[in-house]
């Protein structure tokens, strides 16, 4: 964006009005302003769109005149040269990945001075600030200029990797000055490590890289010789080359900061939230710090909105499973309770329920530990016990909301139940998650809280239990011929899959030669019945209650599994691994 167009100084233009301002520039005069503001009264509109769109002024006059309203400055990259040492401080990564170039850093306020493309591109300069621990100035370009910027300062072939740097950081002296000293750094040494440009850069580009690979989560471990980074991607954890284990602390302290912790403590656990913006997708990272006898280890979960499927239809749920639970949550009042053990999907699914019925006439309420997704239209609560903010009490006061669904994050004892029973019975629509093994377990598990049996059959309407299998990647799938010892561990004989295609991933970079990209559910689903009512009023076994749900045509999670590989969506080891449970 040239400095040199003919424009008022930045101070006479910041928080005027655009017409005003593109005026002030002359670039419009007041009858094509009164032109433009009469169409926005017919198509309700944004100004400069119209004016665009009128031909009265272009793209990158509007742009500029947007960013003297908040009073950012224009410059011209193609005129300037940038310093060696100020492109350092930006990652090629995130350079890319924030569509920034660095153009100017003062050491004394700490503070740096990025050109972007977009005067409400708010949310880079958040993040930057975030992620490198420095004050954040922005002045207007135009994307070309961006894009040429980037190109020459952050040529493809030099793009930093993780390996790399650390490399790198092997041979910096003022790191290694740090070696040896385990925990032992005062608070002045810490955060001099833990700002160093190394440092920031290493976990940036681990940050980045987890969400561009689509972790789940990111665990940094010290143990009593090394320190460990490892990602959690479908379910799995792969291990990543790692830095020296003095750099630990630096990176747990470095983290801490980012989620407003305190680094000072290391003897209490904490925990905490990080909130990004990475290529236009809202990006969540919540923060656990466990102090161990070796340091701290710190797990960040990444919730990444953009990447998370919040629709029934894409779940894996069979068409015959997904009319079933279309039917169920369409129900005026009772309790779907949605089971399986830690990570198998079970909020999501609930989370894909409640948005098809979050609806204007519907008032949704949820009480959750803790809330993973904002969505628009939901009451959404979280539970703080510290401050006696449990399950029980929220659910007490959501009886006094008038909602008409509710969600119950996990029924963790009697209390808890109780009042879901409670709200049940008065007209409410009850969503919640158990752990147990399979649907018919949930009963037991409700009768061992201390639930009544006549309370869980006057209200219970279906329990859906869940696992999730890796697919086997689309790029690299490939069909083979199981041998007999593949077919046994999933209790087939040859002659019970005589024409049927079996596949597995190869392993291609798509995948990162894993074989697999993405997981679905494999569901099971036992709707009560007059039948299954009256083994609960009897206390029966689970056995009994089992074989009732799957005489009245419950498909178990084996099986569910079994036809997930018959369509080609997963393999034989996936299904095997996370159902062995269940047959017993």
């Amino acid at each position: 964006m040239p400095e040199t167009l003919p424009i008022p100084p930045i101070d006479q233009l910041r928080g005027r009005q655009l017409g005003r301002i593109l005026i002030k520039m002359r670039r419009l005069n007041r009858n094509q302003i009164a032109e433009a503001l009469e169409l926005q009264k017919k198509r309700r509109g944004p100004l400069g769109q119209i004016l665009v769109e009128l031909g009265y002024v272009t793209e990158d006059d509007l742009q500029l005149a947007l960013a003297a309203q908040v009073g950012m400055k224009p410059i011209d990259l193609s005129r300037i040269d940038i310093p060696a040492d100020v492109i350092e401080i930006v990652p090629a990564q995130m350079a890319n990945t924030y569509k920034i170039v660095p153009v100017d850093f003062e050491a004394n306020s700490n503070t740096l001075t990025i050109a972007v493309a977009s005067p409400d591109n708010f949310q880079a300069t958040d993040d930057l600030k975030t992620l490198l621990g420095k004050n954040v100035k922005s002045r207007l370009s135009n994307r070309e200029d961006i894009e040429s910027a980037l190109g020459r300062y952050y040529p493809e072939d030099a793009n930093e990797s993780i390996t790399d740097l650390i490399d790198l950081m092997s041979t910096d002296d003022r790191l290694r000055r740090f070696e040896g000293r385990g925990t032992s750094i005062d608070l002045e040494d810490l955060r001099e490590l833990m700002d160093s440009a190394p440092v920031i850069r290493l976990l940036n580009l681990v940050l980045l890289q987890a969400i561009k690979d689509k972790a789940s989560d990111i665990h940094f471990e010290p143990f009593e010789d090394e320190f460990k980074m490892r990602y959690r991607i479908d379910g799995v954890l792969y291990e990543m080359v790692a830095p020296g284990k003095h750099i630990a602390v630096a990176l747990a302290s470095r983290i801490k900061v980012m989620a407003n912790l305190d680094i000072a403590e290391r003897r209490l656990p904490q925990d905490g939230r990080i909130e990004l913006m990475v290529t236009g997708n809202p990006v969540d990272l919540r923060v656990s710090v466990l102090p161990t006898i070796y340091g701290e280890s710190v797990v960040l979960r990444v919730l990444d909105r953009g990447n998370v499927s919040l629709d029934l239809d894409k779940l894996g749920l069979r068409t015959d499973d997904l009319d079933n639970f279309r039917q169920l949550i369409a129900k005026p009042n009772g309790i779907v309770i949605n089971t399986g053990p830690t990570g198998s999907g079970k909020t999501t699914t609930l989370y894909a329920a409640l948005r098809e019925l979050n609806t204007p006439d519907v008032k949704i309420l949820t009480a959750e530990d803790p809330v993973e997704y904002d969505i628009d239209g939901m009451i959404q609560c979280q539970i703080n016990a510290d401050i006696g903010l449990t399950f029980g009490r929220l659910l007490r006061s959501f009886l006094r909301q008038d909602p008409d669904i509710i969600l119950v994050g996990e029924v963790r004892d009697l209390e808890t139940a109780q009042i879901a029973v409670q709200a049940s019975l008065t007209g409410h629509l009850v969503f919640t998650t158990l752990h147990t093994n399979d649907a018919p377990s949930a009963i037991a598990r409700l009768l061992d809280l201390g639930m009544e049996p006549f309370l869980i059959t006057a209200t219970l309407e279906a329990v859906v239990a869940q696992r999730l299998v890796r697919r086997i990647c689309n790029h690299c799938k490939t069909d083979f011929k199981p041998t007999e010892d593949q077919l046994f561990e999933i209790g087939l004989k040859p002659e019970d899959v005589a024409g049927k295609l079996f596949y597995y991933g190869r392993g291609c970079d798509y995948c990162n030669h894993t074989g697999y990209r993405g997981r679905l559910g494999i569901y099971e689903t036992m709707v009560m019945n007059d039948d299954l009512r009256d083994l609960v009023m009897r206390h029966a076994s689970t056995n009994l209650i089992r074989q009732q749900s799957l005489k009245q045509g419950m498909r178990p999670l084996r099986e569910s599994g079994l036809l997930a590989i018959f369509d080609g969506y997963t393999t034989i080891e996936e299904v095997v691994k996370e159902t062995m449970f269940d047959e017993g």
